[in-house]
């Protein structure tokens, strides 16, 4: 088993110190050891060391608390969940902490760097139902965004394309003459200076949907990192929020068949 580790984990991990403290363990919290002979499909749990993390600023307002589900109105730069340099300043941690929930678990995705609404259920039994609304696009979502105002641009529309996010790039692209599978209905809602709040609905959730949208509008969201160009920000900035807001979330219920209806705390500017 040891040999086996060293081989499955990357070189951060001090395999030898974990196995000489006990913390590989089995199932039954029994330690593994290093000449124990290797066994197929065996699960092996650790905690890894976790750095010093940055203390995110802002709110983490909860909008709504019930048996199923949490509402939660996250602030730019907290992660949903815990993954790569974010942990413990994630809402997922933060919130199993704060309201004693250990199975608590996002069901959607919301960018790290996008403030709004993250609906997240209580418990394991609760999560299928509520994924299977947004999966079905039964979820009605609302944003806004700050970003430059076009006298030319005829609004309202709808914007109708082929997105791919490829692995390792950091910006998505359209694709050309390729069949549609992301549209967002876009709106001017109100007008502050050379700025514009637009209302946009989207009908799909593609990754950097509303972004790449607004971009290819000729509007790049105001404090966007990487659209129209991607700039080197340090992890630890928090200067700049990113103008775009998840505001409202409406669904009906799958569990009681009741009416849902959310909406963020947040104004733009943020």
């Amino acid at each position: 088993m040891g040999a086996w580790l060293r081989h499955r984990l990357p070189e951060r991990v001090d395999v030898a110190q974990l196995l000489t403290e006990q913390r590989f363990v089995h199932d039954d919290n029994t330690p593994v050891t290093e000449d124990e002979p290797y066994t197929p499909h065996t699960f092996v749990w650790f905690h890894r060391d976790l750095p010093d993390e940055t203390h995110v600023p802002g709110d983490l307002h909860i909008v709504h608390r019930d048996e199923r589900l949490v509402v939660v109105d996250k602030p730019a730069f907290l992660s949903s969940i815990p993954r790569g340099q974010h942990i413990r300043q994630s809402v997922v941690v933060r919130l199993r902490d704060e309201l004693g929930l250990p199975e608590l678990s996002p069901l959607h995705r919301l960018d790290r760097i996008t403030s709004g609404l993250l609906l997240l259920a209580t418990e394991r039994r609760w999560r299928g139902a509520y994924q299977t609304l947004f999966q079905d696009s039964a979820v009605r979502k609302t944003y806004r965004a700050l970003a430059p105002l076009r006298a030319d641009l005829e609004l309202p529309l709808t914007v109708a394309n082929h997105i791919v996010k490829r692995r390792g790039s950091w910006q998505a692209e359209v694709v050309p003459d390729a069949p549609v599978n992301a549209e967002t209905r876009v709106e001017l809602e109100s007008v502050t200076g050379e700025l514009g709040v637009y209302r946009l609905t989207p009908r799909t959730g593609r990754t950097h949907q509303l972004r790449v949208h607004l971009n290819g509008l000729g509007i790049p969201i105001v404090g966007d990192p990487l659209y129209p160009t991607v700039r080197d920000i340090a992890i630890d900035d928090f200067s700049t929020p990113l103008q775009l807001l998840a505001a409202e979330v409406a669904f009906t219920d799958p569990i009681d068949g009741t009416a849902r209806e959310f909406r963020s705390v947040r104004e733009l500017p943020l």
